[in-house]
């Protein structure tokens, strides 16, 4: 089993990062989602590592696939 970590980071001058580990494609924004909305949902950025960005590709290219009925 996969183990999910949560890192957040206030920094001095109010800013807060939120860094997920363990979490496969966008699964990061379900996990993350209600302390965005606790935190007021002002998200002045967003980076997504390279294993979520390169997961979710394989996601959709699989959703295509499945519907095009190609492969």
């Amino acid at each position: 089993m996969r183990v999910e970590e949560v890192e957040v980071i206030i920094h001095p001058d109010g800013r807060v990062e939120i860094q997920v580990f363990g979490a496969e494609g966008a699964k990061c924004l379900d996990i993350t989602r209600d302390l965005e909305a606790a935190l007021g949902n002002q998200i002045e950025s967003r980076t997504m590592t390279t294993d979520a960005v390169s997961t979710v590709q394989e996601e959709v290219a699989a959703r295509e696939t499945a519907h095009t009925g190609r492969g």
